[in-house]
């Protein structure tokens, strides 16, 4: 079956300023470069469709959503906090993203593709059920997640999240959900500079130091995500695919490669495999140097693809 690349051309009219790294550009370069590497023509193309309220309502608060709506500007752009910056398309922007994981999810539950990645922006994993921060309005794989176990016939989700920064929205979201495990490795003590908690039935988050490379990355997810997804057996498998950990990525100091995506890649694909029929939602999060994301991210996608390097 073929693997589904969800966008929308909305999520390029997210503005966030001439300056600032989670830009248009990010989607742009990932699908020029599926284009030259001739992935593109294989891949099924579907446009995203806008998440729905009640979507939303399932891992955020009604203030928030009701927030974030009258906050947005019909004219110019606004920080909602130091880093996260909206104008006038960002709200259109937020809710195809978080649609493009609820359509990716209904795809592969449906059978109709055996994987999905989501092209889209702004990112997702730092909103928290009740606050927008850190590049994110809405939560996109947890959108996603919850819309899997609402509708479709699943009842043991695995969230995946290799993005340099802490998922602490994903965490704050299904904290007390044991229908949903939630592996994670970032760099600690970095941004957000949420608290390091006890892992637990359903968390499993591996901080990383300054400065550690490939092999510590390897060594966290085979020594402490294999085993907590195999005892699992998630019945759909997502990911929260950020490529800021690139060693050429001035966003952190992890020192990951390409070959360290494809390596994890493969083992999200094994996992899935198991015991998901192979049924995995991608859904882009970080990386701002433009050609190390876009390399990274055709490695992830091929990968998924099982066409290989």
């Amino acid at each position: 079956m073929p693997i589904a690349l969800v966008s929308h051309p909305a999520c390029l009219g997210h503005d966030t300023g001439a300056d600032h790294p989670e830009c248009a550009q990010r989607l742009s370069s990932v699908s020029d470069r599926l284009v030259a590497s001739g992935l593109a023509d294989v891949l099924r193309h579907v446009e995203a469709p806008e998440a729905t309220r009640r979507q939303l309502l399932r891992v955020h608060d009604e203030t928030h959503v009701a927030g974030l709506e009258a906050r947005v500007p019909a004219n110019g752009r606004i920080r909602l906090d130091p880093d996260t910056v909206v104008g006038p398309g960002s709200l259109d922007a937020a809710r195809r993203a978080a649609g493009a994981v609820v359509a990716a999810v209904d795809l592969v539950a449906r059978g109709e593709v055996s994987s999905a990645f989501c092209n889209v922006r702004p990112p997702g994993h730092h909103a928290e059920r009740g606050r927008a921060m850190g590049f994110c309005l809405f939560n996109n794989v947890a959108v996603g997640a919850a819309h899997a176990l609402a509708v479709h016939d699943f009842s043991r989700v695995a969230i995946v999240d290799f993005d340099v920064h802490h998922g602490n929205g994903t965490e704050d979201v299904f904290a007390t959900d044991d229908r949903v495990l939630f592996c994670s490795t970032f760099q600690h003590p970095f941004y957000p500079f949420t608290p390091l908690l006890e892992n637990t039935a359903n968390r499993v988050s591996v901080p990383l130091a300054a400065g550690d490379g490939g092999e510590a990355f390897r060594a966290a997810v085979t020594g402490h995500w294999l085993p907590a997804l195999e005892r699992y057996a998630p019945d759909i498998v997502m990911v929260s695919a950020g490529f800021d950990a690139h060693v050429a990525d001035d966003m952190s100091q992890i020192e990951l490669s390409d070959d360290d995506y494809r390596w994890v890649s493969e083992r999200i694909v094994e996992v899935a495999a198991a015991s998901a029929s192979g049924r995995i939602v991608s859904v882009l999060e970080g990386g701002y140097e433009l050609r190390s994301l876009a390399r990274c991210a055709e490695l992830h996608i091929r990968t998924l693809s099982g066409l290989g390097r």
